[in-house]
């Protein structure tokens, strides 16, 4: 065994050769090991450092690896050991270490491939250098992003399992060191190239495009870009995940065509109360939609913005306290829509009666009946009902 004392590491710290204190991260080369330990000169900065016990069986398998005169990076845990040692842990300094290059992928917005190890209700798991990562599903890109209709959670889940196995490009959206865990963005990765193309539309713009998906809060469009030209090898490129659907032949400095993907709001769907979005549209379907707001680099879109509004006359026709016939539609557990007129639902809603039970047989979907207009609210689209009880 050498000869590391510690008479040797208090005169390396008395002739003020070292500033270590706990938690600094030193450099050192290996002088010597045995089955269960491995010595480290560490040089100026402080006499001899040592990796035992629990620090040395947490790295086993990346200390197999090392020799004689390799340099190596370690975390201080103690400064001075019963046998005068520098405890070192090679574990804490590996970890650093990643975290700080993972710091620096995330400055340098860095696309990183991952792949998805695991699913939860939530998103995608994954981990970057033995750290877990986490992959919201609000941040996968538009193709990847799971439609289902009623919001299922079991549903949701099952999209999301199709992708354990499947590598995936990303960013590092934040970094939870306390937590061990990274945040990862999959649309992040093209946000800068969509700035730039969505520069040439602008609100009120009318697109034409193809139905793609139906979520309960609204469907997902496609519309064809604007003709793009592929930049030659020595500028910029536009990444070509970008660039998707149909396209023309994608050679440098050749025009290429393709599409984005925008929401309409389940509100933005018709001027009357949506339910259901499949009631409006059918995937596969082509609609044309007015651009409402382009924000975050996200098209949100609008369907009812090109038909008539059927409130605009509404308050001329009708007002307060006035008697009208309407067509019980469906029921809800906050009252009962009523068609008053083509386009125009109102709500009767469920405190004009006992309890649902007594509103559902009072109430028939589609039987008319009569009832008062309580309040008007057409900029609000928003019109509240009594039942006239016929004596």
């Amino acid at each position: 065994m050498l000869n590391m004392t510690k008479e040797n590491t208090a005169k390396k710290l008395e002739e003020g050769l070292t500033m270590l204190s706990v938690g600094s991260l030193v450099e050192g080369k290996i002088v010597a090991r045995d089955r269960s330990s491995l010595f480290v000169d560490l040089g100026s900065q402080g006499g001899t450092g040592i990796i035992y016990g629990k620090e040395f069986y947490q790295v086993k398998d990346a200390i197999k690896n090392l020799n004689i005169g390799d340099t190596v990076h370690a975390k201080v845990v103690e400064l001075e050991n019963e046998d005068g040692y520098v405890e070192l842990s090679l574990k804490d300094a590996m970890e650093d270490i990643s975290w700080q290059k993972l710091k620096d992928m995330k400055l340098k917005e860095e696309i990183i491939s991952v792949k998805i190890t695991g699913v939860n209700k939530g998103g995608l798991l994954s981990s970057i250098n033995g750290i877990p990562a986490f992959l919201p599903v609000s941040q996968l890109s538009p193709e990847n992003y799971p439609r289902v209709v009623d919001a299922d959670k079991q549903k949701i889940l099952k999209e999301l399992q199709k992708f354990i196995g499947k590598t995936l490009e990303v960013k590092i959206l934040d970094l939870l060191a306390q937590e061990n865990k990274l945040i990862l963005s999959e649309k992040a990765k093209t946000e800068q190239v969509l700035k730039e193309i969505l520069k040439d539309y602008k609100k009120g713009d009318i697109v034409e495009g193809k139905i793609t998906g139906i979520a309960d809060f609204g469907v997902f469009i496609k519309f064809p870009l604007p003709s793009q030209v592929l930049p030659d090898e020595n500028s910029k490129s536009i990444p070509e995940e970008s660039i998707q659907g149909k396209s023309e032949k994608q050679e440098r400095g050749k025009t290429v065509r393709g599409e984005i993907e925008g929401l309409i709001h389940i509100s933005e769907l018709d001027w009357q109360l949506v339910q259901n979005p499949s009631e409006v549209v059918k995937v596969g379907e082509t609609v044309k939609a007015q651009i409402i707001e382009i924000s975050n680099n996200q098209v949100f879109l609008s369907l009812k913005r090109l038909k008539e509004n059927p409130w605009e006359e509404i308050e001329k026709k009708y007002k307060k306290g006035d008697v009208i016939k309407g067509k019980i539609i469906s029921f809800s557990s906050f009252g009962a829509f009523v068609e008053v007129l083509p386009k125009i639902r109102g709500l009767c809603h469920i405190s004009e009666f006992k309890s649902q039970k007594e509103m559902e047989e009072s109430l028939k979907a589609g039987e008319t009946y009569d009832f008062e207009i309580l309040l008007i609210e057409p900029k609000e689209h928003r019109m509240s009902l009594k039942l006239v009880i016929k004596k």
